[in-house]
């Protein structure tokens, strides 16, 4: 299920960076942010209720509280980066530069999560580098 999740996941991001690309032309990328994480607030709060797991709130740790901050204060800064990146310059080169986010947490991951680095995972992070590269030049 997580794959099906995860790929879902890929094709709505996908959506989102051509509904930007379309819809910043001619507004200020940050108010364009704000308007977007907006729509994302209502939504996931929607799901909250939605499915009835509001009351877990209470139950959640510090340690959870400031990492989850933390993770929503980093999402901020890269939406805010990438709509700039967005208005700035071609969907289709900034996209893949912003997709470099795979590689980095592969590394990240292997740093702070001590989660193990295959030699797959090095020739993956190669080539999607590569890739990148060669989409951007």
């Amino acid at each position: 299920m997580w794959f099906v999740l995860a790929l879902l996941s890929a094709i709505f991001a996908a959506l989102t960076s051509i509904l930007a690309k379309i819809g910043i032309d001619g507004v200020n990328s940050n108010l364009a942010t704000a308007i977007r994480t907006v729509v994302v607030v209502v939504m996931a709060w929607g799901m909250v209720f939605l499915t009835n797991v509001q009351g877990g709130i209470v139950d959640i740790n510090k340690k959870s509280w400031i990492f989850l901050i933390l993770s929503g204060l980093a999402t901020g800064a890269s939406w805010l980066c990438y709509y700039k990146a967005l208005q700035l310059g071609d969907a289709s080169k900034v996209v893949p530069v912003d997709k470099l986010s795979v590689v980095i947490t592969l590394i990240l991951a292997f740093v702070f999560l001590h989660e193990k680095f295959a030699i797959k995972s090095l020739i993956g992070c190669i080539l999607i580098g590569v890739g990148t590269l060669i989409m951007v030049v």
